[in-house]
């Protein structure tokens, strides 16, 4: 997956990561603005998970963000749901 891709169209993939990470506000997502590591930081704080477990459910999910994806990712997390 290229992680590029997504960066250069990060205003359309927001939504795509809201549905997924429902505790992630607008905010949220325009202080990303794309940038992977902005991104497992922000999954970080808002979930309480490690860097590791952050950057596998980018990893995890980041093709089916790029396809559409499904309601329910690879990570186990459910659409709009939190820990």
């Amino acid at each position: 997956m290229n992680w590029d891709r997504i960066a250069g169209n990060w205003t359309q993939f927001k939504a795509k990561v809201r549905e997924q990470w429902g505790e992630l506000t607008n905010d949220h997502s325009d202080a990303i603005n794309g940038r992977r590591e902005m991104f497992a930081r922000k999954l970080q704080k808002q979930y309480g998970i490690i860097k590791e477990e952050a950057e596998r459910e980018i990893k995890d999910s980041s093709a089916l963000l790029e396809d559409g994806g499904n309601e329910e990712y690879a990570s186990g997390r459910k659409t709009g749901s939190s820990r």
